[in-house]
């Protein structure tokens, strides 16, 4: 709840700029709740808070292999849970609808970038030499930070406060692991209000 109040908190000034807001529910990578508004007739900015999908195994034993509890500690296995996801982002908007004939509604295509704050509990079991039947747990919390880019595109129905829309994008990696690139998109709606 605290995340919550902060990110309120943090978008206030953009707030009372805009003149169009628009909350929904995105489904991809992140997961989350979005809220979206445009600071200017193309320009938006946007808040994501929602539950981040764990990265590929391999990630998580070369992080333990590069961090062993013991040096003589054997990797056995991991499990993920509490991903959670922030991110902030801006983005231009260009209108494409007479490019696809479009007779009602609008069609917009935009482009952007942004920071994306990502965490997740790992546990991990491993074994030791001396007692490779014996398997000894530890609980780290992964945390990533970055930038992101992405592309879309958003449709605004003529009758209704909607809107449904499609991205894809990159998350790179500047802190816990520099250079990891992860492939991320999404669909999802929001109402206009």
């Amino acid at each position: 709840m605290k995340k919550v109040l902060l990110l309120a908190f943090l978008l206030l000034p953009a707030l009372a700029y805009s003149q169009e807001h628009q909350v929904g529910i995105r489904l991809g990578e992140p997961l989350g709740i979005t809220y979206k508004t445009f600071i200017d007739e193309r320009i938006s900015i946007e808040g994501i808070f929602g539950a981040a999908g764990a990265n590929h195994a391999g990630y998580y034993r070369r992080a333990f292999n590069n961090n062993r509890p013991t040096g003589d500690a054997v990797y056995a296995s991991h499990s993920t849970y509490s991903a959670f996801s922030l991110n902030a982002r801006a983005a231009y908007h260009e209108d494409i609808t007479n490019q696809f004939n479009i007779t009602e509604g609008m069609l917009w295509a935009y482009g952007g970038v942004g920071a994306q704050l990502r965490s997740v509990q790992v546990d991990y079991l491993y074994s030791r030499p001396m007692s490779p039947t014996f398997f000894n747990s530890e609980n780290r919390t992964n945390i990533d930070f970055g930038p992101e880019a992405f592309v879309g595109t958003e449709y605004y129905f003529q009758d209704l406060p909607i809107s449904v829309f499609v991205e894809a994008g990159l998350f790179l990696e500047l802190i816990d692991r520099p250079g990891h690139l992860r492939l991320q998109g999404a669909i999802g709606a929001r109402y206009i209000f």
